[in-house]
């Protein structure tokens, strides 16, 4: 296990992007719910992009695109004060390009909220380009809106896990549930696959791979309760030689699926694994991606 030490996470306000688009603003109603579960502002960001656009546009185009920004989020404030009229809501127009405006209102501590699907053709997209920038580079949790608005909860949270190291990130999906008061589920395929032509001998054990597996998952399970005592926390390891394909037949039985980000290769540019990019393109329901190393700092046990 690394020699990083987790922290139980405390909950973060709520950013969430906002385009025009109806992804969008379903996306805006489950991030406002959110930050009311949590007892949280939630941050309304439009990332107008007229920072850039300025080398190309003038200025009335440019002042057009901004108070067409203020509106839309003076309606999408109305739209969320109907539903959460205590709810702290802030509004921010930026004019940096959107995954950076994003990350900016997000600082090192927020979660970030976009929603699955943006306006085709106009810059400040969400999902593709933005969302999944924002999933790939963001410092801090990325949750990503699926499903449909109407979709009845299940009455869990699940986390895709892998091994030991996950501890740190897994503490997040566990404060998800805890504020949810819905069981943590840990899930992990194991994909047999994954060790053919490692070594010769491994063929003879896979047994034995297997039950480390099982073991280094309930693990996992023990030190979540002893974070969360409260909390009622399973564990399963399923085996199948299509871990995204399993993840995403899962979603459609849970709230919401966490899963850990890999470090970037050579510690650059933007990682996403296809298991992350088959669940925030694919799930049945929202799913929160959790970069490498937020949550553990050097520190005390709990």
């Amino acid at each position: 296990m690394s020699g990083e030490t987790p922290l139980r996470p405390a909950p973060a306000d709520v950013v969430v992007g906002i385009d025009g688009s109806p992804s969008a603003r379903t996306a805006a109603l489950w991030a406002a719910e959110e930050a009311d579960r949590r007892s949280r502002p939630l941050h309304l960001v439009h990332a107008a992009d007229t920072d850039r656009r300025a080398y190309w546009s003038d200025a009335g185009t440019i002042q057009a695109a901004r108070e067409a920004g203020r509106d839309l989020l003076a309606e999408t404030e109305a739209a969320v004060r109907e539903r959460f009229p205590d709810l702290v809501v802030t509004r921010l127009l930026g004019r940096r390009e959107p995954v950076d405006g994003l990350r900016e209102a997000a600082g090192g501590e927020k979660t970030i909220v976009v929603g699955s699907r943006g306006l085709g053709g106009f810059p400040a997209l969400l999902l593709g380009s933005v969302g999944l920038g924002v999933a790939a580079r963001a410092d801090v949790p990325v949750i990503v809106v699926r499903g449909g608005a109407d979709r009845p909860e299940a009455g869990s949270v699940t986390a895709a896990v892998r091994d030991a190291e996950d501890l740190g990130w897994l503490l997040l999906a566990a404060a998800e549930a805890d504020v949810r008061k819905v069981p943590l589920r840990l899930l992990s395929v194991w994909n047999v696959l994954m060790h053919v032509g490692d070594v010769a001998t491994m063929l003879d054990d896979l047994d034995g791979a297997a039950h480390r597996r099982v073991y280094e998952v309930k693990t996992l399970a023990d030190r979540v309760r002893e974070w969360y005592p409260d909390l009622t926390v399973t564990h399963h390891v399923e085996t199948g030689t299509s871990p995204p394909g399993t993840l995403v037949g899962a979603s459609a039985h849970t709230d919401l699926v966490v899963m850990g980000r890999g470090r970037r290769p050579l510690g650059v540019g933007p990682s996403l694994g296809r298991v992350a990019h088959a669940l925030i393109h694919h799930a049945h329901c929202p799913v929160e991606i959790v970069p490498a190393g937020f949550g553990t700092r050097g520190g005390g046990a709990p």
